[in-house]
């Protein structure tokens, strides 16, 4: 799945649960079929530019629970050229 940066911003003080990952991108993507979803970047060498092309990858999002389970999903990257 593609899309496109519709904006951004650099999460310094994150929520519970994602501390241990601050700081980090989220934005704003604007998919293929118009619609728009909020989504952290992943893989950001350099500065992220409103309308950068990106790709959905499948990332650990956090560990959960005393068994340490890790749960999966979406982020999404730059374009690789």
């Amino acid at each position: 799945m593609f899309g496109r940066v519709y904006s951004s911003t650099l999460v310094q003080e994150a929520p519970e649960g994602f501390v241990g990952q601050a700081p980090y991108r989220l934005a704003l993507i604007r998919l293929e079929d118009g619609s728009l979803i909020t989504a952290q970047l992943t893989d950001v060498d350099a500065d992220i530019e409103i309308g950068d092309k990106v790709e959905m990858v499948t990332r650990k999002l956090t560990t959960d629970g005393e068994r340490g389970m890790i749960v999966y999903g979406y982020k999404f990257r730059p374009l690789i050229k």
